[in-house]
């Protein structure tokens, strides 16, 4: 068999699109090993099998111990590694991205260095969420209290429809036990669409700290994109499971999160949303078929690594060669 040194590393075409991965995966309290081309997470109760290439994020949580080999695998598979806190409620540290093309984090700079073209993001981004409503001509304070009433209208409606007693948003940052249940179950939801929009972000190349909404914080892109799929996915999860049973809330939110994200398609949705503020105009590979032919331009990995030189006037010139003129300076 193949040693874990003589496997050469998966070229672009190689590694499984985001899409097609599951969202995540949470382990706590286990061994992460490796076996052929499966992660291994050994405990108390047996050995689980994770086939490494269907994984977008690998979640660890207190109690993981992982092994060299299993994240050579992870890396060769192009999945996402994040140590996380008890109930996933708090990032460490995060692994290596899926993707080796710089093509939308420069889209993103560039649209994060300028601050016009920062704040039409943030109104496309608010138009996303609230498509009834014309963020056009609105300051970044006005789309703060838009967004803060459409989110607490969304509290309320979600409790009304579940019959969960809600009494307004409540909790410590860093503790997730001191709020109430229906506290727990929306932070518990907030961290895992957080996990997942790194997840994407890490997949596609870009910053996850250049945000146009958040700012200040290394996972700022992440709170913006996590922040798009709130008052429909999130919340309305958070509410409904907590109407099910208000025992063992945090494991349970994180799992029916997880179908609810595979059920709708977030993975590619998410993949699109990203791709289509950073590159406005551009047909993605989901929303062409809208009467659109796609354009993968830019957008799917290249048949091998691409690296270029900067040149003049914005230009690119061939890499790997020598560039120079016989003059010496």
């Amino acid at each position: 068999m193949t040693t874990v040194g003589q496997r050469r590393p998966s070229g672009p075409r190689e590694l499984t699109r985001v899409g097609d991965r599951s969202s995540f995966v949470y382990l706590e309290r286990c061994v992460v090993h490796r076996e052929a081309n499966a992660i291994t997470a050994e405990d108390g109760d047996g050995v689980r099998h994770l086939p490494s290439a269907t994984i977008g994020a690998l979640l660890l949580g207190p109690g993981t111990r992982v092994t060299h080999q299993a994240m050579s695998l992870l890396g060769e598979s192009g999945a996402a590694v994040v140590w996380v806190g008890e109930h996933g409620v708090r990032w460490y540290s995060g692994g290596r991205a899926l993707s080796r093309s710089a093509h939308l984090v420069e889209a993103q700079a560039v649209l994060w260095a300028n601050p016009r073209s920062r704040l039409a993001v943030a109104r496309a981004m608010y138009r996303k969420r609230f498509p009834d409503e014309d963020p056009d001509g609105c300051s970044r304070r006005r789309l703060l209290g838009l967004e803060g009433d459409r989110v607490k209208a969304c509290y309320r409606r979600e409790a009304a429809r579940t019959g969960v007693t809600w009494r307004g948003r409540r909790y410590t940052p860093g503790d997730f036990t001191s709020g109430d249940v229906p506290n727990q179950a929306v932070t518990a939801a907030g961290q895992c669409m957080y996990g997942v929009a790194q997840t994407v972000i890490a997949a596609l190349g870009c910053s996850p700290g250049l945000g146009f909404v958040h700012s200040g914080h290394e996972l700022s892109f992440a709170l913006d994109i996590a922040d798009l799929y709130k008052t429909e996915i999130g919340i309305p999860v958070a509410f409904e499971t907590v109407a099910e049973d208000e025992e063992d809330i945090g494991p349970r939110v994180r799992r029916a999160l997880r179908d609810r994200i595979h059920t709708t398609g977030l993975l590619d949705r998410c993949v699109d949303d990203i791709r289509e503020l950073l590159s406005p105009g551009a047909p993605t590979p989901h929303t062409a078929g809208r009467g659109e032919a796609p354009d993968h331009t830019g957008y799917d990995e290249p048949l091998r690594d691409r690296v270029t030189l900067q040149g003049d006037g914005g230009t690119e010139v061939e890499s790997g060669r020598n560039h120079g003129d016989g003059i010496i300076w």
